[in-house]
């Protein structure tokens, strides 16, 4: 049914066959009288006049008609029109709808000012959301807005990446079956829209409904199941093919779900269309890093750089996490003096890799090196590597240093520790039989939201009964039992 409506419009969307929308004179001699007016004081006035005399010359405002003929005087001064239409809106003098929304749209379009063009058409598929327009035929404000954008294209003499701004706002506010719908009327016609544009969509599609359905989009939208002698029989134009960014977005998608059979499909579908960059050997390393396939990953290693590529910071630190997950924290390194040298900067993902694969081999002194380092470098790292780090520390009887590392991150990143980094610290200090300590971090941890555990209370027993406490023993156990909690 949406394919219909385009095709009633117009033969083809290119300008010289667009049905016109706007009649080349008003039969309201009145009405053009005051677009004449209007356009005169616009154009010759002064700024500091120009407005207050507007005011006057359309005492009862203007309707969207006027306004769009109005706009179509203006076409060579964008920046004029933008300030005529917000000056409407904020004096309430017109009650814009699609129609007048649109020629605004086409006008900003036609002079590249894309940012505001975008910012429109949010507006308008908002506004139509809210009011119920009976020459609107969608239910879809959506589709309403690109029949009308479609109707006034030609008079406004637009820019057909219209459609893809109208596009990436319906993406941006979720809007994804009108999407693909406004892209298969368009493509029904032999025109496209940019490939970062399909790109997005595909994207789109792969988050909310999945790889699969994303896959089979994709397919349809460069019509890759399609002959291309049946396509230049239709006439539907030159196909789009995909490039790089298609496929990475794609692998990415698979890689997210765990797709590791599509993921090498798509890798070996993409280097019989484009070159795969760094970001796309990126992908697929990962997927062998996350799996442990190091062989894999260092063989796509030596491939990117036989093809000239230089390996990015995500590059280094995808085989650097590799490493560090299989706990060859040797090689790990090289790699990451390797990309010092490169003069590739670390991110905190680089160090935070390295500390795991240090906590894995049960190395305290080359973690805590790496983490200072990091911290040193204004590095924010995450909860769970602080986490490590006092697990770590504590399990080597260091707890005073883990707690600095906690009071430290806290201080300098205001980082919320977790709540078992918070167990792990009041452990270690009732085990060395700092009571006042535990129970001022056990107050803390309560001020953060977590209510004490069974192991919490287990530790101050414990910590309790060696020093000969039974008092504060028995008063521990009687709470306990009042909050269910088992010992």
């Amino acid at each position: 049914m949406a394919i219909q409506v385009l095709e009633q419009f117009s033969q083809t969307l290119r300008p010289k066959a667009w049905t016109r929308f706007f009649s080349s004179s008003c039969s309201n001699h009145d009405s053009q009288s005051l677009v004449t007016n209007v356009v005169t004081i616009l154009i010759n006035h002064r700024s500091k006049s120009r407005w207050s005399n507007l005011r006057s010359a359309c005492p009862n405002g203007i309707d969207p008609h006027e306004f769009s003929q109005i706009t179509l005087h203006l076409k060579n001064k964008p920046q004029l029109a933008l300030r005529f239409f917000l000056w409407t809106k904020s004096k309430s003098l017109c009650h814009h709808n699609l129609a007048s929304y649109a020629s605004i749209v086409h006008l900003l379009a036609r002079a590249r000012l894309s940012s505001h063009a975008y910012h429109l058409i949010r507006t308008a598929l908002r506004v139509s959301d809210q009011t119920d327009d009976l020459n609107c035929r969608f239910a879809s404000p959506s589709l309403n807005l690109f029949e009308t954008l479609v109707k006034t294209y030609r008079d406004s003499g637009s820019a057909p990446f219209v459609f893809d701004l109208l596009i990436k706002a319906c993406l941006d506010s979720r809007k994804v079956d009108p999407s693909i719908e406004i892209v298969r009327m368009l493509l029904s016609r032999g025109i496209s829209p940019k490939v970062s544009t399909l790109n997005s969509l595909i994207t789109g599609v792969c988050r909310s409904r999945g790889v699969d359905a994303g896959y089979a989009i994709y397919r349809e939208f460069f019509r890759l199941d399609e002959e291309k002698n049946e396509i230049s029989r239709r006439g539907c134009g030159l196909r789009v093919t995909p490039n790089v960014h298609t496929y990475n977005e794609l692998m990415l998608c698979c890689y997210q779900d765990g797709l590791v059979e599509r993921m090498e499909e798509l890798w070996h579908e993409m280097r019989s269309n484009c070159k795969p960059n760094a970001y796309s050997y990126s992908v697929l390393m990962a997927i062998f890093c996350e799996e442990g396939r190091m062989g894999y990953a260092e063989k796509l290693w030596e491939e990117m750089k036989n093809e000239k590529m230089e390996p990015d910071v995500v590059s280094y630190n995808t085989i650097i996490g590799g490493f560090c997950k299989i706990g060859d924290v040797v090689r790990a390194e090289e790699f990451f003096r390797e990309m010092e040298l490169a003069s590739v900067e670390a991110t905190a993902s680089t160090y935070e890799h390295l500390v795991k694969g240090y906590f894995s081999v049960g190395d305290v002194d080359a973690a805590v090196l790496v983490y200072e380092d990091m911290s040193r470098r204004d590095l924010r790292p995450d909860a769970s590597t602080l986490d490590m780090m006092v697990r770590l520390l504590c399990d080597k009887g260091r707890v005073q240093e883990a707690l600095e590392f906690v009071r430290r991150a806290v201080s300098k990143f205001d980082l919320i520790p977790r709540e078992k980094t918070y167990e792990v610290l009041i452990k270690g200090l009732c085990f060395e039989g700092r009571m006042e300590e535990a129970l001022k971090l056990q107050a803390e941890m309560v001020g953060k939201g977590f209510q004490p555990k069974s192991e919490v209370y287990g530790a101050f027993v414990d910590g309790y009964i060696r020093q000969g406490n039974e008092e504060m023993t028995r008063a521990l156990r009687k709470e306990m039992l009042q909050n269910g909690i088992q010992s």
